[in-house]
């Protein structure tokens, strides 16, 4: 597996694509899994091809039977023999599509099931270099992409080259010199085909990154909606998804001009097969060497194989661009997965100490050092907070204490265990991030609480609402935790989302706690009650606070100052007013009373 050198914007790596072989080893299995479906699919279709030579051999004899002045029974016989063999390989054809198409759909909701699977237990890290826009691609465009090729194009290119395996394999078979004159177009195709693949394939991949680029354009504007409307850059982001999609338009465009120039190779190529069979059927009937009959089955033969070769060729790109989907979709199933261990439902007994230590950090190689020279220890039940300016490495490193961020250089131990060591569910489970995006599931207020605690019963859930200060509002919802939030439902305040999101927090009942400004998003008006209900939810547990006001940092156990990615200062927030340092100076810019 390999990923794709270009990036949707700079210092934004895609999501790996597979390689051929991959993506092939992996179709295998999955066809593997349903043996019996792919089998009756391959019979079927193979013998709705078989099928298809039965009309042009009977029509040879047909036309020898003339010659001979042959009765005009078996002359209505051999019509007879026609019509049932159309009639039958029409059956056979379309019931072979049907299974075909039955078995593509099947394998792809197999696949389509793992991509989902392995994008929600992505990194945030991963998804961050990448942009959600990429995934959103593969998960959306990607997948209709294929489904597409599957239920139109799929069972209909599979036919066709079952047919022109066995029409090559009757022609040969009916006069070897004749299928030897057939052949001549071979290399026609072939020359049409190496043309067509060379220049076809780079666009096909160039136009699947231009759509991830463009989504993901579009969904960051989408999500960011409010914020571009207050800065008034509506125009810019208008200006950016236009460029992204003009460049998507443009390689559509030069894929048609090659798909017509292709279609014109095809024409010539049909054109000297053709011919080169009928000169030769010609010369041999004129030697005596075959029958009339036999030069006309030749003749229909090649000319049957216009269209199953026209379809392989010209289906080709649609089949290309299958391709590129499927190695894009394939690259995300295939993901090693990072979460061996089971999950649990059950957090940690009690607070434990949390260790950091980054000697380095940056987010790409040759990138901006991001943090340097941290060591940070909280003991079991500290509250810590991270105070600084913009830019000084506070999410950076509340990513990578909580297990979301990998230090380039450092460890980060959770109890004395390394968190690499733990596992992913492990990690989730005893350590729990709270940011100041949260997001709330559409459907009932219940089981969207019920998602840090499957087994919570509604008295758990009352008193996680309770302990955040949320039951005010609770009482005031229709139907009570049964009411629909979200999309579609109730819409919450962004307070009351980051209530929510901190009830989450105590039902979860984590070792560690890491809020990255989570209640960033309430405003002057409620950010004393979410204040109050993270202290609440946070109580008993170890706990690093990014903190948005220096108001939170008061109510911590110690204060750490960064400064440009480093520790410059840290205490409590009496020793360090006292110390009349930097904090000092950054408390009164601030003026916020105690």
């Amino acid at each position: 597996m390999t990923a794709d050198p270009r990036t949707a914007e700079p210092g934004r790596a895609l999501l790996p694509t597979a390689t051929a072989r991959r993506t092939w080893t992996t179709l295998g299995a999955e066809f593997r899994r349903r043996p019996g479906l792919s089998a009756a699919a391959t019979a079927v279709l193979v013998a709705a091809a078989t099928g298809g030579l039965v009309a042009p051999w009977v029509l040879g004899r047909l036309v020898d039977d003339v010659i001979a002045d042959a009765p005009v029974s078996r002359i209505a016989g051999r019509v007879a023999v026609i019509a049932g063999a159309a009639v039958l390989t029409g059956l056979l054809t379309a019931a072979g599509a049907a299974l075909a198409s039955r078995l593509g759909e099947t394998v792809l909701a197999r696949l389509r099931e793992r991509v989902l699977d392995r994008a929600l237990h992505l990194p945030s890290a991963t998804l961050e270099r990448a942009g959600t826009g990429d995934l959103l691609a593969r998960v959306g465009d990607d997948v209709a992409v294929v489904t597409n090729v599957i239920a139109v194009s799929g069972p209909a290119f599979v036919g066709a080259l079952l047919s022109v395996v066995l029409t090559v394999f009757g022609l040969v078979a009916l006069d070897w010199r004749l299928g030897l004159a057939g052949l001549v177009a071979a290399p026609a195709y072939a020359l049409a085909l190496r043309w067509y693949l060379r220049r076809s394939a780079p666009y096909y991949a160039r136009e699947r990154v231009a759509t991830g680029e463009r989504t993901q354009a579009m969904a960051g504007a989408l999500r960011g909606a409010a914020t571009v409307r207050a800065y008034r850059t509506e125009d810019a982001h208008v200006a950016a998804i236009a460029e992204r999609s003009g460049v998507a338009r443009d390689l559509s465009l030069e894929i048609f001009n090659l798909h017509t120039r292709f279609g014109l190779r095809i024409n010539r190529s049909e054109f000297l097969g053709l011919a080169a069979v009928l000169v030769a059927g010609f010369f041999l009937v004129r030697a005596d060497l075959v029958t009339v009959g036999a030069a006309t089955t030749a003749a229909l033969y090649f000319h049957r194989l216009f269209n199953p070769i026209g379809l392989l060729l010209m289906e080709s790109d649609s089949v290309l661009q299958a391709g590129a989907s499927l190695a894009r979709l394939v690259g995300v199933a295939t993901l090693p997965d990072t979460a061996p261990s089971a999950p649990s439902a059950a957090g940690r007994r009690g607070p434990a100490a949390l260790d950091v230590t980054v000697r380095r950090h940056r987010y790409d190689d040759d990138g901006p050092l991001v943090l340097a020279d941290v060591e940070l220890r909280l003991a079991p039940g500290e509250r810590v907070a991270l105070v600084g300016a913009s830019g000084a490495g506070k999410s950076t490193l509340a990513g990578i204490a909580a297990g979301i961020i990998a230090p380039t250089d450092g460890s980060v131990r959770l109890g004395g265990v390394p968190l690499t060591e733990r596992g992913e569910h492990a990690v989730r489970r005893d350590v729990a991030l709270v940011s100041q995006e949260v997001h709330v599931f559409a459907g009932p207020l219940a089981e969207d609480l019920r998602l840090a605690a499957p087994d919570a019963t509604d008295a758990e859930l009352l008193d996680a609402l309770d302990r955040v200060g949320a039951t005010t509002w609770l009482r005031a919802l229709p139907d009570g935790l049964a009411t629909a939030v979200g999309e579609g439902g109730h819409r919450l305040t962004a307070a009351q989302a980051q209530q929510v999101a901190l009830a989450r927090l105590v039902l979860a009942a984590p070792a560690v706690a890491v809020l990255d400004e989570a209640t960033a998003e309430a405003g002057s008006a409620g950010a004393r009650d979410l204040d109050r209900a993270a202290l609440a939810a946070t109580e008993g547990r170890t706990t690093l606070i990014v903190a948005h006001r220096l108001s939170q940092a008061v109510a911590a156990d110690r204060i750490v100052l960064l400064d440009h990615g480093r520790v410059v200062e840290q205490g409590t927030h009496s020793e360090l007013l006292a110390a009349d340092g930097r904090y000092g100076r950054l408390w009164r810019s601030w003026s916020v009373p105690v």
